[in-house]
């Protein structure tokens, strides 16, 4: 299997970090890919990471009010004909 890489850029830090680690190019690009895949996942999900804001709203007693078209069109003074 081939991987081509063709941006300087990436060769030269792949190279880099085969060199720092003391490992070959594929194990660089395993390892790096790796990594960041496993931060990727590490990563709360936006549900995970609005849950206190969602608690904080569900605590909010219920007020029996409708929010329909026209509460909203009152909010930006339409509907006062």
């Amino acid at each position: 299997m081939t991987l081509n890489i063709r941006d300087r850029e990436t060769d030269a830090l792949v190279r880099k970090l085969a060199q720092t680690r003391q490992i070959g190019l594929t194990d660089a690009i395993r390892e790096a890919v790796s990594e960041s895949l496993a931060a990727d996942e590490r990563k709360a999900s936006l549900w995970q990471r609005t849950a206190d804001i969602r608690a904080r709203v569900a605590s909010y007693p219920r007020t029996g009010a409708v929010a329909d078209k026209a509460f909203y069109d009152s909010l930006s003074g339409q509907g006062d004909d």
